[in-house]
């Protein structure tokens, strides 16, 4: 059976593309499995995603197709293998956890290169998995130093194509952003920017929340204000204490994180301004 690849176009729109497009792969005989496309009338922009099957020569391929879009075109055919990824975390284990069992049980199609954290807390779960295990410690040294440090461990795995935040608890700053843009995926409780700072749950639940909610998005360098990838809510009552509450707000924040991953693993996100399109 001929291999699957993905072809990711993002360009201004005009009249025929999706026929140009859908023409081109006819007369290269190839398949179309699925497509996807989406047009924003306000910014005039495409959006399109094809996976399709056959011989293919990609770099034929991509020129032929480039040479059929608008001027400017962003456009990617995508050979089919395992994404890259690295995990990093600081102490809570719930959304690490959920993504190495999946992982374990073969729902990412991924290889997990290493999982990267600033405290070896978590180092016997990760360890069970035979998943490396590299701790970057921050103490005695300022936030630029720790991060150069975690750079450079960054750098030793080669390539990488997604950095997942699994409840890693420092802020990256913007050297650390600009060296993975629109790689590095978080998570968080969606009380923010209501309750700031220690236990938001205990917030909440003294406030009365009737919903609970997590939100994951690519990191910018805008604190929590990222491209949305995914996000989904539960509801509570006043019978929930605060601690219900956080232990529901975890189970909420490790499905949504690894939605979102399944997400960037298969190819579904175009990320467009501060917004994203999924197919």
């Amino acid at each position: 059976m001929n291999e699957q690849y993905r072809i990711l176009i993002h360009c201004n729109d005009e009249k025929g593309l999706v026929y140009k497009v859908s023409s081109i792969l006819f007369h290269r005989n190839l398949n179309i499995i699925s497509n996807n496309e989406f047009v924003d009338k306000g910014q005039n922009k495409f959006f399109m995603r094809s996976v399709v099957a056959g011989e293919i020569d990609p770099d034929a391929l991509r020129n032929e197709l480039a040479a059929a879009l608008p001027s400017g075109a962003n456009l990617e055919v995508i050979v089919p293998r395992k994404k890259r990824i690295v995990l990093m975390a600081t102490k809570e284990s719930h959304a690490l956890g959920d993504i190495l069992i999946r992982y374990e049980a073969g729902e990412l199609d991924a290889i997990i290169v290493g999982v990267v954290s600033n405290y070896d807390l978590l180092e016997p779960l990760v360890t069970k998995f035979d998943i490396p295990f590299y701790t970057v410690s921050h103490v005695g040294c300022d936030r630029d130093e720790h991060e150069r440090r975690v750079l450079e461990q960054l750098s030793l795995f080669g390539e990488i194509d997604y950095i997942v935040l699994a409840k890693y608890m420092r802020i990256l700053t913007p050297r650390f952003v600009e060296a993975y843009e629109d790689k590095i995926i978080n998570i968080h409780h969606s009380f923010l920017p209501a309750f700031i700072g220690a236990n938001p749950y205990k917030q909440a639940y003294e406030r009365g929340v009737k919903i609970i909610g997590a939100t994951a998005h690519f990191v910018n360098n805008h604190l929590d204000e990222g491209p949305i990838i995914a996000q989904d809510v539960i509801h509570v009552n006043h019978a929930y204490g605060w601690e219900e509450m956080q232990r529901s707000g975890r189970d909420v924040e490790k499905i949504v994180l690894s939605k979102a991953l399944k997400l960037a693993l298969e190819d579904r996100i175009f990320v467009h301004t501060n917004k994203t399109i999924i197919f």
